[in-house]
């Protein structure tokens, strides 16, 4: 094994750093993953792969995912959803699926059950600094619901049918609390923006980052239910879903989550108490490729369809392009804008998007490789963490 911890340089869309590592097998075959684990160092991080890869995976049959999937979730005398420990079988695992259909010369997702999507609908989010070519200076779209909108409608121009965009302010480790008067305010006016430059030709996706109790959310949603969001992302904290329940029963919105919940038992949960119809696993995170098969199979029973979350790069997208082709709920697969930029240069070919559209590779494996060039050439070398909370309550 050998692991990368890449910086991705400004405008930094998908995060400060990615962390990836290639296996390769007896034969010669190698394979590739991501880590999506933001609760450590990203040096830290790479350190418990080599220590999760040479306790369970040196030496093993790439194609026997199920029982390394088991020893790992039970390391330690665990057997619970730790999602630092999942983040890191996400990425291992991901690159066994990668040898195992490199191996066979089958794309994943033929490997799981065939293709059922021969294009996959994508959408973006309305990063700060959106804006005309995307210039490192340009202002934040958060700072004004005019240049937000103007933004959206050049995403549509672009192809896309569908923006995701989050005013509400900030989030802090000291949440839930109540939305004030002037987020409430802000939150409808970027609605009300952004559907009149639209119209009809894309959905909106409203973001928040569980900052609010059920009855502050169910506040917003009243404000938003007249500009028809697709849906309403993590509206309270992850922990639970029974009170995201509550905000589920009392909007006419759909509810979106899953970015921060990992394993097919926390999903269940999710599912259970009918908080969600909108699952959003981050592959990188949520225990793998196969995990996500599952989680999508358990939402299909219960009439809900999933949308691949990507705040990562574009290996971890490459993994949800997999899960999303072959799982007949899905709805929708997030893109960081049109894979340009650097997400195009860390591949040797990068993901194919098209008119708003993501197509699914023909190539064995994830369809993509890593161009360790540029990998190597982008070192990080500080210790940030992926995301950070404000430390302060938000008054």
């Amino acid at each position: 094994m050998k692991t990368f911890v890449v910086g991705n340089p400004p405008p930094h869309q998908g995060g400060r750093y990615f962390i990836f590592l290639k296996l390769t097998s007896d034969n010669g075959i190698e394979g590739v993953g991501e880590v999506y684990c933001a609760t450590f160092g990203p040096h830290v991080i790479a350190k418990m792969l080599e220590d999760v890869f040479e306790r369970h995976v040196q030496g093993m049959n790439p194609f026997r995912i199920e029982s390394l999937w088991r020893n790992v979730y039970g390391s330690g005398y665990t057997m619970r959803p730790d999602v630092s420990l999942m983040g890191i079988l996400s990425g291992i695992e991901m690159a066994l699926w990668d040898i195992c259909g490199k191996a066979v010369e089958k794309p994943v997702y033929e490997l799981l059950g065939g293709m059922v999507h021969e294009k996959l609908r994508s959408y973006t989010y309305l990063y700060p600094k959106t804006g005309r070519a995307y210039p490192e200076d340009s202002p934040n779209v958060y700072d004004d619901p005019d240049l937000a909108a103007e933004a959206a409608s050049e995403c549509v121009a672009q192809g896309f049918t569908a923006v995701k965009f989050d005013p509400a302010g900030p989030y802090s480790a000291f949440d839930p609390r109540q939305p004030d008067l002037e987020s409430l305010d802000r939150s409808e006016l970027f609605c009300k923006r952004i559907r009149e430059a639209v119209g009809s030709k894309a959905d909106l996706l409203f973001g928040t980052h569980g900052q609010f109790t059920p009855s502050g959310a169910i506040r917003m949603a009243r404000r938003l239910e007249a500009y028809d969001p697709l849906w309403f992302e993590e509206p309270v904290p992850p922990e639970r879903p029974e009170e995201m329940a509550k905000v589920a029963q009392q909007t006419r919105i759909p509810i979106a989550t899953g970015e921060r919940l990992t394993t097919k038992y926390e999903f269940a949960r999710v599912l259970e108490t009918g908080a969600a119809s909108i699952l959003q696993p981050a592959l990188g995170r949520v225990g793998g490729i196969l995990e996500a098969k599952k989680i999508a199979g358990i939402a299909e029973s219960h009439y809900a369809q999933i949308a691949p979350h990507l705040y990562c790069g574009p290996i971890e997208g490459a993994a949800n392009v997999q899960i999303s082709a072959c799982s007949p709920n899905f709805l929708i697969l997030e893109s960081i804008q049109r894979w340009e930029g650097f997400h195009a240069e860390i591949l040797k070919k990068p993901v194919r998007w098209d008119s708003g559209y993501v197509i699914p590779p023909k190539e064995p494996g994830l369809g993509v490789e890593l161009n360790e060039d540029v990998a190597l050439a982008h070192p990080y070398t500080e210790n940030a963490l992926h995301l950070e909370m404000e430390e302060k309550p938000i008054q």
